[in-house]
């Protein structure tokens, strides 16, 4: 079977917001405008920008993806956790139970999440149509060999596929990974189904 190449993004620290978070934060009824549209139809990288303090330290200006969600999250590095002096898990977008305790401070307010540091796990978004091309089913975990830049090939283990009409096809790692898989400019990884 042919395998899919799938591009490869770097996905920076950021957060996502519940609207009432985003009320403290940053006043009552405040809207997040659109600065750039991303990969991933309908999210945004918005102008909104908040300190984020750990048990130890303190990193400024981390970004405020849109829309709002149903659950305010902030998505690391293992590098940024250990400037902030936090021990996050790797979990899926939206599931924060029992993560990271983390504060936001905005330019109106404070909001002290006993919950929601954490280290993005490894995915793939992928259209249905792409999925069913290759045989991928929602949930299934692939493996994903990257080419890198100067022969630094690696492989990715343990990468979630997520399916839905929604995405768009594309792999999201953060950038610790990307640097040390040296993927500079745009990179393709190669989609293995695990036996």
């Amino acid at each position: 079977m042919e395998q899919l190449k799938i591009l490869i993004e770097g996905s920076g620290r950021h957060m996502h917001v519940t609207q009432a978070h985003l009320d403290v934060l940053f006043g009552a009824g405040y809207e997040l405008e659109k600065k750039k549209m991303l990969s991933q139809p309908g999210e945004f990288l918005s102008d909104c920008k908040v300190d984020v303090v750990g048990a130890k330290g303190t990193i400024n200006g981390i970004s405020i993806l849109g829309p709002c969600r149903v659950v305010t999250q902030v998505e690391l590095s293992f590098s940024d956790a250990r400037i902030l002096g936090i021990t996050a898990p790797i979990r899926e977008s939206g599931d924060v139970a029992g993560s990271a305790p983390i504060t936001l401070v905005g330019p109106k307010g404070s909001v002290e999440l006993a919950e929601g540091g954490i280290i993005a796990k490894r995915h793939i978004h992928l259209i249905p149509e792409t999925a069913e091309k290759y045989g991928l089913e929602n949930k299934e975990i692939v493996q994903v060999i990257a080419e890198g830049t100067g022969g630094r090939k690696m492989i990715f283990d343990d990468v979630v596929a997520r399916v839905s009409p929604t995405y768009a096809d594309a792999m999201h790692i953060d950038y610790d990974e990307m640097n040390a898989g040296a993927l500079f400019g745009e990179q393709f990884g190669t989609v293995i189904k695990k036996a």
